[in-house]
């Protein structure tokens, strides 16, 4: 990672997934992702860094066992004074709910909600500059908010990042992208009452396979569920799965070009 150069504030840098069973969900992520295991930094309990090809592409920490937390996978989008940030996004009208405060030498982070309630991450890099591949089948590809309605979120993130919001607002459609220097890196989207009501505003994370299909017969192999079976979309052929402690994610192939 010494390689690398820190991201550009509010481009999408790092995933990351808190679970009670830390050996199980290696061992599912292992199976459909081909993902191998490092140890990570340990300042919230055991923690270990996912490897594809020797590129660190994730991350998954252990739980306390007292701690009754949703399970869910976390994007954590790049600052360069995480300390600032947090400020911002109280004076915005979110929630720091951890940090910030340093995870060794690798960087500091904050974990805070925007004003509806959906989890994200925010990291200063360090050492560690996060996702080191994307692109390739088990990588992190895209971030997506699903939410109410985009027009007062999407002014709480461009308040804090600094996000330049591209809406595409009609009757039947509420989605909005954010760019960073002129490239889009996340996006909003309005669903209303069509929001799980058991999960509210959340985000959702994109990893990149080679046969959608494929890999969502495989997780249901693995002890996982299909959540929205595969179907194409603008991105590509998408399907909704979660793992077997229940975090929801999204596996795509992406649309050629």
């Amino acid at each position: 990672m010494t390689e690398a150069t820190r991201r550009t504030a509010g481009t999408p840098c790092w995933v990351s997934l808190m679970v009670h069973g830390l050996d199980a969900t290696q061992e599912f992520y292992n199976a459909l992702f081909d993902w191998e295991f490092v140890p990570g930094p340990q300042h919230l309990g055991p923690y270990v860094r996912a490897l594809l090809g020797g590129k660190e592409v994730a991350g998954i920490g252990q739980l306390p066992p007292d701690r009754n937390l949703r399970i869910a996978w976390t994007p954590y989008l790049a600052t360069d004074d995480a300390d600032e940030t947090a400020e911002t996004i109280r004076c915005c009208g979110g929630t720091v709910a951890v940090g910030p405060l340093d995870a060794g030498e690798a960087g500091r982070l904050v974990i805070c909600s925007d004003p509806v309630g959906a989890v994200f991450g925010v990291w200063q890099a360090e050492a560690h500059h996060g996702t080191a591949a994307a692109g390739p089948p088990g990588t992190p590809v895209w971030n997506e908010l699903l939410t109410y309605e985009t027009s007062s979120v999407g002014k709480f993130y461009r308040s804090v990042f600094g996000f330049e919001v591209d809406p595409v607002v009609s009757a039947d459609h509420d989605y909005a992208t954010l760019m960073v220097d002129g490239l889009p890196v996340a996006s909003l989207h309005g669903v209303g009452n069509a929001l799980p009501r058991d999960r509210g505003p959340h985000w959702m994370t994109y990893f990149e396979v080679a046969d959608t299909d494929a890999a969502a017969r495989f997780v249901v192999e693995l002890g996982g569920r299909v959540l929205r079976p595969p179907r194409e979309g603008t991105a590509g052929r998408l399907a909704v799965v979660a793992d077997p402690e229940g975090a929801v994610f999204t596996l795509v192939r992406s649309a050629p070009g």
